[in-house]
């Protein structure tokens, strides 16, 4: 009868000692998850402010460029202006569209008569 108690207590502690190891391994694996979604969110914020910097310089190059677009379109002659539209209908490519979605037609510097 000692025998049957002694296995009995033996068989109850390995079951509760098991329990507790499976406690603890669920909490290692929170704790990794943890530290695994950590370092991702570390990561993809860094990734954001580069990306952020990235499209600051773009607009501002973007910017600078319609500029400078702008600034050739009035100082190019009609000549050139009219030579500059035939060469983008021989190679396939549309005028430039601006911001308001419209085709950008070049205005001879002399206000868009041609007399």
């Amino acid at each position: 009868m000692a025998i049957k108690v002694l296995f009995w207590e033996l068989e109850q502690h390995l079951k509760s000692s098991s329990g507790a190891s499976v406690v603890a391994i669920d909490n290692k694996i929170e704790q990794a998850m943890d530290l695994v979604k950590s370092h991702l969110m570390y990561a993809v914020r860094e990734e954001v402010e580069v990306l952020k910097e990235q499209i600051k310089e773009l607009v501002e190059r973007n910017s600078q460029l319609e500029q400078e677009n702008n600034l050739l379109k009035t100082l190019a002659s009609p000549e050139q202006l009219a030579q500059f539209q035939a060469q983008l209908q021989t190679t396939g490519c549309s005028p430039p569209v601006s911001q308001s979605g419209q085709s950008t037609q070049p205005t001879p510097p002399n206000g868009g008569s041609s007399a």
